[in-house]
């Protein structure tokens, strides 16, 4: 019964989008092949000025550190400001900002971190090239006793990377930004949060430290957000690299939902899409994708499929879900304010769906980045979805950065906030779709080269 079910709900999805993938080709490499309307166009002209106003707004004028989250009371991420070193050359692109003023806040920024406290104490802004998750805005320096962190510090290199590929003028500023780029990226110290040779996480790249207890428990396993920083690992110097990514893959669940959507598994979306904000997998892939015959690119276009195919399904029976209702990931929540009959709701959480059998915290919170953020890899489902997005629900989850992080049609609640790191690869991944802006400039950098070709990756 459970495989006509299915059967029935792929044949259902197929039949309702075929208008939808006739008109795409999924490549492999060069500009995604996808009929754009003059509706898309302009809607996605929206949506990347709206988004691209939260890191205009939202960074500090002196050190250039973006903001966690809009809210008043939120200190600077460094995962933000990654996305952000990407997101202000977008805004030069796109006219928002000229190329002078995107140029200075990076500026800013890498001078920030360049000449920043490194050192074991408490108060420190990091120490062995790496930096802590939240920094106060006034003087830039750790805050909520957070941790040193490898992930964030890794997209706040990511960023790094992009920028000295993209500011390629020969003058002081752009000169200077490319000079402190190979400083940042070149006293990172790996050796320091690397895992020992025993017990779960053997060899894995610890994720963060704390002067206060050491090294946390925990290790980057896969599959999940964490893919990009073994490539950046590997081309900035992590000894046995290979074989610290061996360990990475012996982690790897590999799911089918649905017929005809096998894929390795992570639920939350975001975890398909952080580390393809940056690097570009169409084309290439590890042995262990090599194996199953596909590659990054194409395991995060059929998760992209299987959340809208669950939200078809909707098996909790969650208002509002539906073909062009779906993006189950990180975000805010209603909380437990909100709960009523048998209905418990969460706030922030890592949501996610792989499926009916393979879900996180699902309590019918819809991000709209979720699917925004997967515009490369599935523009069929995800055009129609941001369209409904904005005819079904309109003003009530749109605001002056463009969409609010998240709804719950079910509790009958709308975010009132923006979160960087949810903004920032909206804008990217649309801009990849459209340009493929930062994919060409982080690709070309020797540290990415190197560290694919480090890990195995082949066409």
């Amino acid at each position: 019964m459970k495989r006509i079910i299915q059967f029935a709900l792929v044949l259902f999805f197929l039949v309702s989008q075929i208008a939808y993938s006739q008109e795409y080709n999924f490549p492999s490499k060069g500009k995604i092949d996808y009929q754009l309307t003059m509706e898309d166009e302009m809607m996605l002209d929206s949506l990347q000025a709206y988004t691209f106003k939260f890191f205009e707004n939202e960074h500090d004028i002196e050190k250039g550190i973006v903001k966690d989250r809009a809210a008043s009371w939120a200190p600077a991420s460094i995962a933000s400001t990654g996305f952000g070193l990407a997101s202000f050359a977008i805004g030069a692109e796109r006219n928002y900002i000229s190329r002078t003023e995107a140029a200075r806040i990076t500026l800013n920024i890498m001078r920030f971190f360049a000449n920043s406290v490194q050192s074991a104490d408490t108060n420190a802004t990091g120490y062995k090239g790496f930096y802590y998750h939240f920094l106060r805005l006034n003087d830039g320096r750790r805050t909520w006793k957070c941790e040193l962190s490898s992930i964030d510090t890794g997209l706040l290199m990511m960023g790094v990377i992009f920028a000295r590929n993209y500011y390629d003028l020969d003058n002081a500023v752009e000169d200077e930004i490319r000079a402190l780029a190979g400083l940042l990226l070149g006293r990172m110290d790996w050796s320091f949060l690397m895992h020992g040779s025993e017990g779960r996480f053997a060899h894995t790249i610890s994720m963060g430290w704390t002067p206060e207890h050491g090294l946390h428990d925990f290790g980057w396993a896969g599959y999940n957000e964490g893919l990009f920083l073994y490539v950046l690992a590997a081309g900035t110097g992590l000894d046995n690299a290979d074989k610290s990514y061996e360990h990475w893959l012996k982690s790897y669940k590999w799911q089918t939902p649905y017929e005809g959507f096998s894929h390795v598994a992570f639920p939350p979306l975001f975890g398909h899409q952080f580390s393809q904000a940056f690097i570009d997998y169409r084309g290439i892939a590890d042995a262990y994708m090599k194996e199953k015959g596909i590659d990054y690119f194409e395991n995060s276009r059929r998760a992209t499929y299987v959340q809208q195919l669950y939200a078809i399904q909707n098996p909790k029976g969650w208002k509002g879900y539906d073909a062009k209702t779906w993006g189950v990931t990180a975000s805010d929540g209603p909380g437990d304010q909100y709960n009523f009959d048998d209905k418990k709701f969460l706030s922030y959480a890592g949501r996610g769906t792989s499926g009916p059998d393979y879900n996180y915290f699902d309590d019918g919170t819809i991000a709209p980045y979720g699917a925004a953020s997967s515009l490369p890899f599935a523009p069929e489902i995800v055009f129609p979805t941001l369209r409904n997005f904005l005819t079904a629900y309109g003003n009530q989850i749109w605001g002056k950065y463009g969409f609010y992080d998240a709804f719950n049609p079910t509790a009958n609640w709308v975010d009132n906030d923006f979160i960087g790191i949810d903004q920032g690869p909206m804008l990217i991944m649309i801009e990849n779709f459209r340009t493929g802006l930062v994919w060409n400039n982080v690709m070309k950098d020797p540290i990415i080269q190197k560290g694919l070709n480090k890990l195995g990756f082949k066409p």
